[in-house]
C-alpha cells in the first residue's frame, strides 16, 4: 500500500477475510458488523488506485467548495473521504455523511472521533431508496456508491442530488463499469480480478465475493451514467479517473 493510502485508511487493522472460509451457500453482500470492521482493508485491496482516487476526489472538491455551503459524502461508509475531504477542504463548510448501514456510520463517527477534526460533520442513517434531501451543497461525493442503488431509484437519486446543489456545484462520482462490448468486459474483469490477488485474494474469495454481489451491485456502461447524469440537468460532465472498469466522472449543475 503506498504512503498516501495509509494516510487515507485511518486506525483499522483489522484484515478483510469474510469470504475467506469455505460455506455451502454465499449470502447478498451485506454491509454488516462483520464487513464494518474489516471495510478499510476491503476497499484498500479490492479497489485500484484507490488512495489516488481519493486524493482526486480531494482536489476536485476544492476547487468547487464554496464557503458557508455544504459538502455531502453519499455512502459515506467509514469516513475515509470525509476525513481526507477534511484536510482539503475550506473549513467553512458543514460536512454531512450519509449512508444506510448503521455499523458503518458506527464506525465512521469512531473514525471522525479520532481524528481530532473540529469541524461540524452530521451523519445520517439514510437509505437512498426511500428518499432523502440535500441543501445548499456546493459539493456532492459518491465514490462506490450508485452501483449498489436498484436501477429503478437512480433517477431520482440523481435528480435529488442536482436540485439539492448550488450553481456551479459539482458532483464527484466514482463507479465500478460494465461493458456493452463483451470482450472488453471479459479482459476488464479479468485484469481486476488479477488485481485483487496481486493484493492476497484468493481465487475463491474472488468467487464468492462475485456471488456475494452478482444481485446487489449492479454497473452501468460509462454512456448509461453520463446520460444520467445529463438527464438530471448537469450541464458538464468530464471523466477525471479510469483504470479497465473502474471510473471517476465530475458533473456541473
Amino acid at each position: 500500500m503506498t504512503e498516501q493510502s495509509n494516510r487515507l485508511i485511518l486506525h483499522t487493522n483489522s484484515r478483510d477475510e469474510v469470504f475467506a472460509e469455505e460455506h455451502d451457500s454465499v449470502a447478498d453482500f451485506s454491509f454488516n458488523s462483520t464487513v464494518a470492521n474489516v471495510f478499510d482493508d476491503m476497499v484498500s485491496r479490492s479497489v485500484p488506485f484507490y488512495g489516488e482516487m481519493q486524493r482526486m476526489v480531494c482536489e476536485l472538491a476544492r476547487d468547487f467548495a464554496q464557503p458557508q455551503s455544504k459538502l455531502y459524502d453519499i455512502g459515506c461508509s467509514t469516513a475515509t473521504t470525509l476525513l481526507a475531504l477534511d484536510r482539503e477542504v475550506d473549513n467553512h463548510i458543514d460536512f454531512v455523511g450519509i449512508d444506510n448501514a448503521p455499523e458503518m456510520l458506527k464506525k465512521a463517527a469512531e473514525k471522525i472521533a479520532e481524528s481530532g477534526t473540529n469541524r461540524s460533520i452530521d451523519l445520517h442513517t439514510v437509505d437512498l431508496h426511500r428518499g432523502f434531501s440535500i441543501e445548499k451543497a456546493s459539493v456532492v461525493t459518491m465514490v462506490l456508491t450508485l452501483q449498489f442503488v436498484r436501477p429503478l431509484y437512480r433517477e431520482r437519486v440523481m435528480r435529488t442530488i442536482y436540485d439539492g446543489l448550488n450553481e456551479q456545484g459539482c458532483l464527484l462520482l466514482v463507479e465500478k463499469l460494465t461493458s456493452e462490448d463483451t470482450t472488453f468486459n471479459r479482459l476488464f474483469i479479468d485484469h481486476y480480478y488479477d488485481f485483487k490477488r496481486r493484493n492476497g485474494y484468493s481465487t475463491i474469495e474472488i468467487s464468492k465475493k462475485r456471488e456475494a454481489l452478482e444481485n446487489v451491485l449492479i454497473p452501468y456502461r460509462l454512456d448509461e451514467n453520463i446520460q444520467l447524469l445529463r438527464e438530471a440537468g448537469f450541464k458538464s460532465t468530464e471523466v477525471f479517473f479510469r483504470w479497465y472498469n473502474f471510473c471517476g466522472i465530475v458533473a456541473i449543475k
